[in-house]
């Protein structure tokens, strides 16, 4: 992706000053933010939402299903969001969609073993192969859509070719599932569109 620009459905983009993505919200979802001890925590949950209903109209109701994860009300849009220090991931797609966003400078050596096996370590060299491939695992837990997978057991990374941004895994020893990969401005991110 030379030119800059992001696939269709992925959108990318730091955090909103609060009162603007506040201007986004319906008043049950200022009074959640409200409740989060955190400005960072209140601006990354308005901020996926306003930019949900910059895409498709500010009447777009957000729910939850029963693993937890934002759906879209009355809409064929498949939705997913990831966010982390500095940056808020949103996916929205006709079919099935996940997403992942972590900064490269996170430090995954402390838990790599708890995530990572050897044949998932011994895929690249490359340094980013660690946050690579824990976003990869998000991204599927994600797409798989049910609780109770284990990272080392359940979601595997099978390919990891980190110069030409692709990826892919399995859930539950399943089909391959296929994964784009993008770094910029400090972060990674993974998704499945």
């Amino acid at each position: 992706m030379s030119d800059g620009r992001l696939p269709a459905g992925l959108i990318i983009e730091a955090p909103w000053p609060e009162g603007e993505a506040a201007a986004w919200a319906t008043a049950e979802e200022r009074a959640a933010a409200a409740a989060f001890g955190s400005e960072r925590r209140r601006r990354e949950y308005l901020t996926w939402r306003a930019l949900v209903r910059r895409e498709l109209g500010r009447d777009v109701h957000i729910a939850y299903d029963a693993v937890g994860a934002p759906v879209l009300e009355n809409r064929p849009e498949h939705l997913s969001v990831s966010h982390c220090d500095g940056r808020v991931a949103v996916c929205l797609s006709l079919r099935r969609c996940a997403v992942d966003i972590e900064p490269v400078t996170r430090n995954f050596g402390r838990v790599l073993s708890r995530y990572m096996t050897p044949e998932e370590q011994a895929l690249a060299d490359d340094p980013l192969l660690p946050a690579a491939v824990w976003c990869a695992k998000e991204t599927l837990y994600k797409y798989a859509g049910r609780r109770e997978l284990d990272l080392l057991r359940d979601l595997r990374i099978t390919e990891a070719d980190l110069a030409a941004g692709c990826l892919a895994g399995r859930i539950a020893g399943g089909a391959p599932v296929a994964m784009r990969l993008l770094c910029r401005d400090g972060y990674l991110a993974t998704f499945i569109l």
